[in-house]
């Protein structure tokens, strides 16, 4: 069977009669809870089954239901338990609805996921086998104990399906889009141009490209998927805290059109192909040809072991004058090997001692390291750093080897303000970093070790921006600002922290805070054998450099009111 033929497929499970029978594979998925917290079906695996109870805040039976269904929570240890909200309905309000009930709802704020589990009555209570990804027992709660008593028995559910009237669910975006085909030429190429095709494309940083029609048919399937685990967009965030210009994250109503019209067949609908006829810049220098480049000294990578940290010294070669930086990129020659960079400037009068995490004067340009993931950076506008002509630029390079020996040549492109033009405003931040002095030891087998730290803002400022860095343990970062006043807020949650894509989130408006404001980072990590990218879930695991220990970096940009 071809890949252009598979999303048919889809198609015949369009209907939510369908999606709903006992049996039907609902795929792995993905959803936040309303207290911001991510949960991935699969990572649930090691449980019988998890059960979900469909919540909706208006409902008055729910209140004797929720009771009994607690009960059962409490009976079974090695079922997971959860409520779903396929309304989509906003967090403070399913928070009251729920008060008291430590059960956490997922709310479907996209209701892709209802839509494939097929939740049609409130109230109703369904279990899913998070290895098969199939809906195994559906019916009222009442039914459930005798479900769960024969998984946990491992005998086949006797009653996988009991019948059960209650208040209906109405799925109004899926019975618009459903009403006639959605289109692709109109709805699907805008949502695919603006937030895949620029790494989906032809030379791209992505593993295929998403350059016609007949492409992203191909990968409807997967497409679906990366949807439903919130795999893709990468790195994307709560999109409930903050307003960030890249969350990664595609509005419900984007998801809900690529997923109808995935099952609607991906049909083409013509006569032309707008996704084939993207262009892209022939430069790939994100603001044109930079001013400077900085050649970093090649470096042979061997096929395979555990490389230490490299230190290198580079020239600015062709800086004659002292030049204002409003902006650099970082071009990694193979980004295989490459994780990530520090670097720091020396001015003339140093010797060769770096200082990679900050501690330099205001006045220093930001040159921007390589990260996973990462973007061109450019200073907020009237604002930037002098790089002085004789200045040097230390680099650390951390490289892991990919099965085959490379070399790695990167680039580094730095663009200035005119000459003659001094930018008025000066970027600065802090990092709340755990140490080595400082650091706990992360126990074995832990699924949620948390650590906290925080800085304190000396001066009135405007936060501009958030950069969470853990290693592979890495499961969420929050920051948070406690204000002089006693009050708090949460100021962006990264609820599915990723070791590929460490992305600098950028306010789309910088938040202003009084001096004596206090950011906070609370980071957790799963040490657990849930975590697929863990190394080694029996270690004690130390802060260290190397990928397989642990790191602790809150970054937090800011920018003061007022010049020293």
């Amino acid at each position: 069977m071809s890949l252009a033929a598979t999303p048919a497929l889809y198609a015949q499970s369009a209907t939510l009669e369908t999606a709903g029978q006992v049996g039907h594979r609902v795929g792995d998925f993905a959803l936040l809870d309303h207290d911001g917290y991510f949960h991935h079906m699969s990572w649930y695996d090691n449980r019988t089954a998890i059960v979900f109870l469909v919540q909706t805040n208006e409902a008055a039976q729910l209140d004797a239901l929720q009771s009994e269904y607690a009960a059962l929570a409490a009976q079974r240890e090695n079922f997971q338990f959860f409520m779903i909200n396929p309304l989509g309905q906003n967090r403070q309000s399913v928070s009251q609805a729920v008060a008291g009930s430590d059960i956490p709802v997922l709310i479907d704020d996209a209701q892709i996921v209802s839509e494939s589990m097929g939740l049609n009555i409130v109230g109703e209570a369904l279990v899913y086998d998070p290895r098969s990804f199939r809906i195994v027992f559906r019916g009222p709660v009442s039914a459930l104990g005798e479900a769960l008593d024969d998984l946990a028995a491992q005998r086949p559910v006797s009653r996988a399906q009991v019948a059960m009237s209650g208040e209906a669910i109405e799925y109004a975006a899926r019975a618009q889009n459903m009403a006639e085909p959605v289109s692709y030429t109109r709805d699907v190429v805008p949502i695919l141009a603006e937030n895949c095709a620029a790494c989906h494309r032809e030379s791209g940083i992505a593993p295929f490209a998403l350059n016609n029609h007949s492409m992203a048919q191909g990968w409807s399937p997967m497409i679906r998927e990366v949807l439903m685990t919130k795999r893709m967009p990468p790195g994307q965030i709560d999109p409930h805290v903050g307003d960030f210009v890249n969350s990664y994250t595609l509005s419900p109503e984007d998801q809900q059109t690529l997923v109808h019209w995935i099952e609607q067949g991906s049909t083409f609908d013509g006569p032309s192909d707008p996704l084939a006829e993207l262009t892209w810049p022939e430069t790939e220098w994100a603001f044109g040809e930079p001013d400077l480049i900085v050649n970093v000294p090649p470096q042979t990578i061997p096929a395979t072991g555990v490389l230490d940290y490299i230190n290198v010294v580079v020239p600015f070669d062709g800086l004659t004058e002292d030049r204002w930086v409003r902006a650099s990129q970082y071009i990694a020659g193979d980004r295989t090997v490459l994780h990530h960079t520090l670097n720091s400037i020396l001015p003339p009068e140093a010797g060769d001692r770096a200082r990679f995490l900050g501690g330099g004067s205001p006045d220093d340009p930001s040159i921007t390291a390589y990260i996973p993931g990462a973007a061109p950076y450019h200073e907020p506008e009237n604002t930037g750093g002098l790089l002085r002509a004789g200045s040097r630029l230390a680099l650390q390079l951390h490289y892991t080897t990919n099965g085959r020996e490379t070399v790695d040549e990167s680039r580094i492109g730095i663009w200035f303000y005119p000459e003659g033009y001094v930018p008025e405003k000066r970027m600065s931040g802090q990092c709340a970093c755990i140490f080595p002095n400082d650091w706990t030891s992360i126990p074995p087998f832990d699924p949620d070790f948390e650590q906290t730290k925080s800085v304190t803002v000396p001066r009135d400022a405007y936060l501009h921006a958030f950069l969470p860095h853990m290693h592979f343990r890495g499961k969420r970062m929050r920051f948070e600002a406690h204000y002089p006043d006693g009050t708090s807020e949460e100021l962006i949650n990264i609820a599915n922290y990723n070791y590929n894509w460490q992305l600098r989130y950028q306010l789309r408006e910088p938040k202003l805070v009084p001096a004596g404001t206090v950011i906070t980072a609370i980071g957790a990590f799963d040490n657990s054998e849930q975590n697929k990218a863990n190394p080694d879930p029996s270690r004690l695991v130390p802060w260290g450099q190397q990928s397989w220990d642990e790191m602790f970096f809150g970054s937090v940009s800011w920018q003061f009111v007022e010049p020293a």
